[in-house]
């Protein structure tokens, strides 16, 4: 759920900028081919990140989160975004296909165990990872939780975090007639695939407007003006999963499932005013989750280049790095 909004200070906190040693695109069937790279160590902690959206992409800045001396570091973009292709495909495109997909990278690249680093969607696939393949994460690294609940959409998508920016809410819902304004998930995926090419970018703008603009605590209440291209692959992604309550069995499901990893240690980075995750998703899952350690951060919302939430999550790396493990 996140790319554009953050702070330039954050990078102060962030490794310099590194190459990849490795770049390809993996095969993982379905007429779909992912982009994955590595950085860092090739003999070094393996960590996978996973980033948000769905549809966000992984970017440069994603491997300064680690010290390169002591990480494997392994991005990919998931299936219909950044350079994976086919771009902007739903087809074949759910949780279940994307929880496959790591498994296919962590064998191809012939990794027994790592570590699983992720904020928004990136938590909630990693969560749904963790809890599917409970002997594969070392441990989880989350920012930004979001559990993929009815709840949280509704707060998004229904009004509630609009009730805090009412000019920036009236922009993304009165595109919206008012006989459709009862469910704007809905509403939006009627134009973001309808048949006029034009129409569907004007709603992926506004869709990825609305999100980009609460994604940092210093939001003036705009959230740019996202490529056309790009907005049209994260928002018809973002949608597509949104409608389908992200492909989860039931609602809570991962609240539900999370005894399955309460052998695996994690950190939960958690900005204090996220208005895109709030902070009860954070609570409730580290309350239930034996393992899950809580950082609340204040004076953050919830892009991953907030400066406090990119101090935190790099402390936590060095942290394991320097011990050899979380927990």
């Amino acid at each position: 759920m996140d790319r554009f909004s953050g702070q330039k200070s954050a990078v102060h906190y962030l490794y310099p900028p590194i190459d990849p040693f490795d770049q390809r695109m993996l095969d993982v069937g379905d007429g779909h081919k992912v982009y994955l790279e590595q950085s860092g160590n090739p003999n070094g902690i393996p960590v996978v990140v996973l980033h948000g959206g769905p549809g966000g992409g992984c970017s440069p800045t994603m491997r300064r989160y680690f010290d390169p001396q002591y990480y494997r570091i392994i991005l990919f973009d998931q299936r219909g975004c950044g350079r994976s292709r086919p771009y902007a495909s739903v087809e074949d495109n759910t949780t279940w296909h994307l929880v496959a997909d790591i498994e296919r990278i962590r064998t191809e690249l012939g990794i027994e165990q790592w570590y699983v680093f992720g904020g928004s969607w990136g938590a909630t696939l990693a969560l749904v990872y963790a809890e599917t393949h409970p002997d594969r994460p070392l441990g989880l690294i989350l920012r930004g939780v979001f559990l993929g609940t009815k709840t949280e959409l509704e707060w998004f998508y229904g009004g509630g975090a609009g009730r805090f920016w009412p000019e920036t809410w009236a922009r993304f819902a009165d595109l919206i007639p008012e006989g459709e304004q009862n469910d704007f998930i809905a509403a939006y995926h009627k134009r973001l695939f309808g048949p006029d090419l034009r129409v569907q970018t004007q709603y992926a703008k506004a869709w990825a407007e609305w999100e980009n603009a609460l994604a940092s605590v210093q939001s003036n209440g705009y959230g740019g003006d996202a490529p056309g291209e790009y907005a049209r692959a994260f928002s018809r992604l973002e949608n597509h999963y949104f409608l389908n309550r992200v492909f989860l069995e039931e609602d809570g499901q991962i609240l539900r499932d999370v005894h399955l990893i309460d052998h695996i240690p994690g950190v939960i980075i958690q900005g204090r005013y996220d208005m895109i995750c709030p902070p009860e998703a954070a609570w409730n899952l580290a309350r239930d989750w034996r393992k899950g350690e809580l950082r609340m951060i204040r004076n953050a919302g919830h892009a991953l280049s907030e400066p406090g939430i990119s101090a935190e999550l790099v402390r936590v790396m060095d942290q394991i790095a320097e011990i050899g493990g979380l927990g």
